[in-house]
């Protein structure tokens, strides 16, 4: 069975810069901004690998640690992050085309933000308290924002810090895609990656799939399926046409 290449990944970015003559509710022109924010550092880690990559303007210029974040990314054939779709892969999106590369080849994602929100009501989405709801972990513990403005400084304790912060959402966010694995739709279907009519969980490629029922639509009925490592339920993708199924 051929498998995907699935990355994990998370990213830390410096705040944008800009004069302010108020602490609420401020409407900061354009003309007000000093710099505007970019990566600080990324960390990564293959689904299954025990390496958490890591890479940071700290040891690196920002020119080669965008590259090597780009092979990955090229490498991979899905992505999963906390929010990613709307903050950390358009992030990363703009460094890559400002440093002059062409975009890496096609990926699916997996924002486990976005499954969260869709199928639980926590009182907070936020990584930090869902892992710790469920058992799972924490975040590194640092001194808030006072860690940002000491790596832009470049104090190294604080870089040591942010690697170690860095490093832990991404294996925080491995272990919530195990946790959440029966809950995702549309994931990462290992069913497209065998050669043969052998039943595979789509979600963890697990044989250990039992046949539980039939699901019914207005088109026709398809063979439903429950796999018995992770809990996730799947169908057949042959359909019995509807008109089949009536008796008269």
């Amino acid at each position: 069975m051929n498998s995907p290449k699935i990355l994990l990944i998370d990213i830390e970015t410096s705040p944008n810069l800009a004069h302010v003559w108020g602490m609420w509710q401020q409407n900061v022109a354009l003309s007000q901004l000093v710099q505007s924010g970019t990566t600080l550092c990324v960390a990564a880690k293959w689904l299954g690998q025990k390496e958490v990559l890591y890479y940071g303007v700290n040891t690196m210029s920002a020119k080669t640690m965008i590259k090597k974040v780009h092979k990955l990314m090229d490498e991979a054939d899905v992505v999963i992050h906390y929010n990613g779709k709307k903050f950390d892969m358009p992030t990363l999106n703009r460094e890559i085309i400002t440093e002059g590369l062409t975009p890496p080849s096609p990926y699916k994602q997996i924002d486990l933000l976005q499954v969260v929100r869709k199928q639980f009501r926590f009182t907070s989405n936020k990584l930090d308290y869902v892992a710790q709801h469920l058992g799972l972990g924490c975040k590194t513990h640092h001194k808030g924002h006072a860690l940002w403005v000491g790596c832009m400084n470049g104090e190294e304790k604080d870089w040591k810090i942010m690697e170690k912060y860095n490093k832990q959402d991404v294996l925080l966010l491995e272990k919530l895609y195990h946790k959440l694995l029966p809950w995702i739709k549309q994931g990462v279907d290992y069913g497209a990656y065998i050669d043969d009519d052998k039943r595979v969980c789509p979600n963890c490629k697990s044989h250990h799939v039992q046949r539980r029922g039939t699901a019914t639509t207005t088109t026709g009925s398809y063979a439903r399926y429950q796999c018995n490592s992770c809990g996730t339920w799947s169908r057949s993708k042959t359909l019995k046409p509807t008109n089949q199924l009536r008796t008269y």
